[in-house]
């Protein structure tokens, strides 16, 4: 991916896009200073830095998607090309490379490790690329493909902790690394539907690390911490430690069903009902709420006949029961993860549903007690709009396209022996796609 990728940001200027299941957010990056930065090395997390700035935005409507995954193409490419063309017009610009997130695609998370041992002494990119190729790939399914591969720790000899080995003395070197799938027809799609917008697919990521790499501090990815990205169609979730992303899951429950049981329970169209959720919502009732009265607008010329009062009591009752269903589901991923094995174990919600207010107080009493609303970090240029939750998996894909983890695929090597049909096949597939 980094030779791909170095060769969009070597044109100046490269398009990012969330493709969501409510919204669909593009953000145009100008890069600089990539002559000095692009040569960097490391094994890091931000290994490569280049410095950008946005100069085009735009955020519209998703269509023809759910759950994360493309149902209908002409929808998503219209949806896409609205975007797109929107944030060209902004920047004054043209881009032919874009880099994008998915969110859905059922991922998986899998924990590796290899060794080998070191034969000059003196470990160097031939070293790192053996032992990340003599990791034993689990027979993760004809129909999945890899992508993301970090590694996450090595260990040289009886020395662990390692982030970046090369250079050092020793006998063995050992790594774990943490790889994600998920299926293949999601990132086909994804390709297949760019290529109709003319546009080429230059790097893609999961929704769940990105929105973790706008949102978390740096003592939070180091001590261990979880994000939750509450989204309209899907909750992501992305476990850190030590700087490095060790599981991620995605949950197709999100703030898009709390729209429709307020559209049910109330008998209101979805529009309106996203109107009352953002407006009046909560999730914590007070005494006052019984008194406060919300007024539920007519949607046709009978505005007498058909207007009605209900009070903020009766909305929060419609929409807690389904906030704490999906914290409980998030809570039962956290558990199958270990994520109570970390020595520090904040949790962070961020995406346009962790807006609802009070649903930290909840969070904290059904998940744990660090609870924390989180924001993305502020790039350069970045329009004040953008700054939300809701675009955190937007500005964290800025970030990953600016200072990327290097993966497996980023070092050839010696040979392709290791571990199997699997190892070949994803080398052979990203080779031929990216």
């Amino acid at each position: 991916m980094r030779a791909m990728r170095t060769a969009a940001l070597q044109r100046g200027v490269v398009a990012v896009l969330d493709v969501g299941s409510s919204k669909i957010g593009c953000l145009i990056l100008k890069f600089e200073g990539l002559e000095e930065k692009i040569e960097a090395d490391g094994v890091g997390s931000l290994a490569g830095q280049s410095g950008f700035q946005v100069i085009g935005s735009a955020l519209t409507r998703s269509r023809g998607m759910e759950y994360g995954e493309i149902v209908s193409m002409p929808e998503t490419e219209r949806a896409i090309r609205t975007a797109l063309q929107s944030a060209q017009k902004l920047a004054n610009s043209r881009v032919d490379h874009v880099i994008a997130c998915i969110s859905g695609g059922s991922p998986r998370s899998y924990g590796l490790e290899g060794a080998v041992d070191i034969k000059t002494g003196i470990v160097d990119d031939n070293d790192i690329a053996d032992v990340l190729g003599s990791c034993g790939i689990p027979a993760y399914g004809s129909d999945r493909e890899v992508l993301h591969a970090q590694p996450v720790n090595f260990s040289l000899d009886h020395r662990t902790g390692l982030s970046d080995p090369r250079g050092q003395i020793g006998k063995k070197l050992s790594v774990d690394m943490h790889m994600l799938t998920v299926k293949e027809k999601t990132i086909h799609d994804l390709a297949y539907c760019l290529k109709r917008c003319d546009l080429e697919l230059a790097g893609v990521a999961s929704a769940s690390y990105a929105s973790a790499l706008s949102s978390l501090v740096e003592d939070e990815k180091e001590l261990g911490a979880a994000c939750i990205d509450l989204g309209g169609g899907s909750t992501n979730l992305a476990i850190f430690w030590k700087k490095h992303m060790i599981f991620a899951e995605s949950i197709k429950m999100g703030g898009g069903l709390v729209t429709r049981d307020i559209s049910l329970g109330l008998q209101i169209p979805l529009s309106t009902a996203e109107r009352l959720k953002t407006r009046n919502g909560g999730v914590v009732a007070t005494g006052l709420d019984d008194r406060e009265m919300i007024e539920i607008a007519s949607e046709t010329e009978d505005w007498e006949g058909e207007r009605r009062m209900i009070s903020r009591s009766d909305l929060i009752g419609i929409m807690r029961p389904r906030v704490e269903e999906i914290l409980e589901e998030v809570r039962s991923s956290l558990t199958n993860a270990g994520f109570e094995d970390l020595p520090s174990q904040k949790i962070v919600l961020t995406g346009g549903a962790s807006q609802i207010p009070g649903i930290d107080n909840i969070a904290s009493k059904i998940i744990g007690q660090q609870v924390r609303l989180g924001r993305p970090m502020r790039i350069h240029r970045l329009p004040q709009a953008y700054s939300g939750p809701s675009c955190a998996g937007l500005v964290g894909l800025s970030l990953f396209a600016a200072h990327p983890q290097d993966e497996w695929w980023d070092f050839s090597p010696r040979s392709r022996s290791f571990g199997g049909k699997s190892v070949s096949r994803a080398f052979r597939w990203f080779r031929d796609n990216w």
